[in-house]
């Protein structure tokens, strides 16, 4: 019946204060209203709040915190600018900071100046403490948002403890480590990771690293081996030493190089040694380590760094040459000791371009021959000849080079730089070039006496060009060598020869000049102008072998005619009179035939010898025509 009365009451107080009318402001009705609410129907406890104005809000309100309509309550103390009492039954009653914390900061920006009652009540020391006090752990986690977001560290050390005592949360060791670490209770932290705890210690050492608090995550990392991140960490404290024992643990490329590269800018030299040579076995890692050096300009350090890394049993091709290209760029005059040295450990064609880009000519060169690149090897001696030219290194090397084109720039070479040793260099390839080729680049030179000594050696070739450039030469020094040039080598352009040579010989001072005109014009079939100029200076012995060489029958019978018609029986002679018999043979074996001396050199005016009872021989095998009978009355008389 109590709760039925409560109701009509509050169906008649609806009527009288809610609805328009004269009562509608009255204060004690509006207290009457909402009070009746608590007591007998809570659910329009907010609506009448929200509604009403004119109602004594302090007493409502706590006898709302009394009936536990705490968010009633906190409705009522908020309109009622009661921010104390508001902030009150959020921490005491909703145990919630972070409504809390924002209400506070909204009412303090909406505050006069001067008024920070609110926001000084809501210290979170202060709260944190009242959670400790009723040993409330079931809020940790807005807990440790709120000390965290403000910073209270000491005060949330004591609650998680608080904590731990009741639950036994991965969440609240870690934080409790965390903690530890932000107010620098490292002995805390050693005695508390030491005992049993359900902390995830991995994560709190991550995140203590990315906070920069090393020394805590030394501590942590060093209790559960994670000597990787050891490694870096006591980088980051300097303490390099430490950090390279952790990364030998570690047993990572990777650790090495971020412990080497940190001691390379810490300028830790030596603990960067140790830690490179344990990175630059690893071939991926190599030119890494070597580019970190040279950015920061520690060449002689990465040099030393490179040397010590050749004995160890795992060195490889790469740091070979990775040394043989830093030799290259910063210590030149140990190159190419170092080159000979190691040359089957080498990368050649890395180093190649390495002397290539630092116009290391010389090395260059001798890499070029390691590597069976001879053509390379020729071009860069030619084109850089001041610094790589060696005329017994280029010899070896022009002689197993595969384009022929090469051969006659070899030639222009020597005839711009060493004209001296061009024949030389001509007569290691003899083989292979083409002589006629080489014939024409003197000749267009203007210095075809320069190579005289090739062609004297391959004229036995019998080729056309040499034999027509040395005759042009003998001609002008040494008519027995043109003699026997042209006797022995009959391969020339005798028209050719013939208007260099043979016109102006034919009136030559010299007989031995003439003599070879003759020759000329026998080797060129031109037999009649041969025997013409054999005549002319009596060479009758010249006159008879041409005659025989022609083997026409016409010249031979004009030329006996001749030495008739001029009373040369004496010329006759080595025609008419059978061949002398040979000691030991008889009668029946041939000599050739004696010429009578004429003059110093055998030549001059016949002298008829006693004919004695001599008659006439046989024809000659050249084809003398037989005479008459007054013919041979004429010779016997």
């Amino acid at each position: 019946m109590t709760a039925d009365l409560s109701h009509a009451l509050i169906e008649l107080l609806e009527k009288i204060v809610l609805q328009n009318s004269a009562f509608s402001g009255n204060f004690n009705l509006q207290n009457l209203l909402v009070l009746t609410a608590i007591k007998a129907d809570p659910s329009r406890v907010m609506d009448y709040v929200n509604r009403l104005d004119n109602f004594d809000g302090p007493a409502v309100g706590e006898v709302a915190v009394e009936a536990q309509l705490y968010e009633e309550a906190f409705a009522i103390f908020k309109k009622f600018n009661l921010n104390v009492q508001a902030v009150n039954v959020l921490l005491d009653n909703l145990w919630t900071i972070e409504r809390s914390v924002e209400f506070a900061f909204q009412v303090e920006e909406d505050a006069p100046s001067g008024q920070g009652t609110t926001k000084r009540r809501l210290n979170i020391s202060d709260t944190i403490e009242s959670f400790i006090r009723a040993e409330d752990s079931m809020q940790f986690l807005e807990v440790i948002k709120t000390a965290e977001d403000a910073e209270e560290y000491n005060d949330l050390v004591r609650y998680l403890l608080m904590v731990r005592q009741k639950n036994k949360e991965p969440k609240v060791d870690s934080e409790l480590t965390y903690a530890y670490a932000r107010i620098d209770r490292l002995g805390e932290i050693e005695e508390f990771i030491l005992m049993p705890n359900v902390a995830n210690l991995p994560n709190v050492g991550d995140r203590l690293y990315d906070d920069a608090l090393y020394e805590a995550a030394k501590i942590v990392f060093a209790f559960i081996s994670n000597w990787t991140k050891l490694a870096v960490t006591l980088v980051k404290l300097k303490q390099f030493q430490g950090a390279v024992d952790a990364a030998r643990k570690a047993k990572s490329s990777k650790t090495w190089k971020e412990v080497c590269f940190a001691c390379v800018d810490a300028e830790e030299f030596l603990s960067a040694r140790i830690c490179g040579l344990n990175v630059i076995v690893q071939v991926d890692d190599l030119e890494e380590v070597s580019e970190f050096y040279q950015n920061r300009g520690c060449f002689n350090e990465l040099i030393s760094l490179m040397e010590s890394g050749l004995g160890p049993e795992r060195a490889h091709m790469g740091i070979f040459t990775e040394l043989g290209v830093l030799y290259a760029r910063y210590r030149y005059e140990k190159l190419m000791e170092h080159i000979k040295l190691f040359s089957t450990w080498l990368k050649i064609p890395k180093l190649i371009r390495a002397c290539d880009e630092q116009q290391h000519w010389k090395e260059l060169t001798y890499l070029c021959v390691q590597y069976v690149e001879f053509d390379s090897a020729a071009t860069t001696i030619m084109n850089h000849s001041p610094g790589a030219w060696d005329h017994m290194q280029f010899k070896d090397v022009i002689v197993k080079v595969a384009s022929v084109e090469l051969y006659y720039k070899a030639v222009h070479f020597y005839l711009q730089e060493h004209h001296d040793l061009i024949n030389d260099i001509l007569n290691v390839h003899a083989l292979r070039v083409d002589h006629t080729r080489v014939v024409d680049i003197m000749r267009k030179s203007g210095h075809i006496r320069l190579v005289k000594p090739y062609m004297v050696a391959v004229q036995s070739n019998n080729v056309s060009a040499v034999n027509e450039a040395l005759s042009e030469i003998y001609v002008e020094e040494d008519y027995d060598r043109l003699h026997e040039s042209i006797d022995l080598h009959d391969n020339f352009d005798q028209i050719g020869l013939a208007q260099k040579v043979i016109i102006p010989f034919e009136k030559h001072e010299l007989l031995e000049m003439r003599r070879v005109a003759a020759n000329i014009y026998k080797k060129a079939g031109r037999w009649k102008q041969s025997i013409a100029l054999s005549k002319k200076d009596n060479l009758y012995k010249d006159c008879m072998e041409t005659c025989s060489q022609s083997g026409e029958r016409e010249l031979s019978q004009d030329l006996l005619v001749f030495f008739i018609e001029q009373n040369m029986y004496a010329q006759l002679l080595p025609l008419a009179l059978p061949p002398p018999p040979m000691p030991g043979i008889g009668g029946g074996g041939y000599a050739p035939p004696i010429t009578p001396p004429m003059g110093e050199r055998g030549y001059g005016p016949p002298t008829t010898p006693p004919m004695g009872d001599l008659g006439m021989p046989p024809m000659p095998p050249f084809g003398m025509p037989p005479m008459g009978g007054s013919g041979l009355q004429t010779f016997h008389s």
